[in-house]
């Protein structure tokens, strides 16, 4: 079954939530953020300009965890960013 570019969205807000209240991420879960962003981002059905510009940003943030030392200090460290992110995709499926 392929995800729709709708439910790649909201699986990655979850992804995000869940690592905001948890304050750590598992390894596959950014794996997981990497391979949703690279799905969006080839398949260029995303029009909105803002999450256009924060997608590498959060790939960026998917690759550094795979490689972080301390995973909670890697999601304390970029917590603004998550919220923007996450206020970023909130808004589109409001939409």
């Amino acid at each position: 079954m392929t995800l729709t570019v709708h439910n790649q969205l909201q699986l990655l807000h979850d992804i995000l939530t869940e690592q905001t209240e948890d304050c750590c991420g598992a390894i596959s879960e950014y794996q997981q953020i990497k391979r949703l962003v690279q799905s969006m981002m080839a398949d260029n059905s995303i029009s909105d300009d803002q999450l256009l510009q924060l997608l590498p940003e959060i790939y960026n943030y998917g690759r550094q965890g795979e490689i972080a030392h301390n995973d909670e200090e890697h999601v304390r460290t970029n917590q603004t960013n998550i919220d923007t992110w996450v206020n970023a995709i909130s808004g589109l499926s409001q939409e």
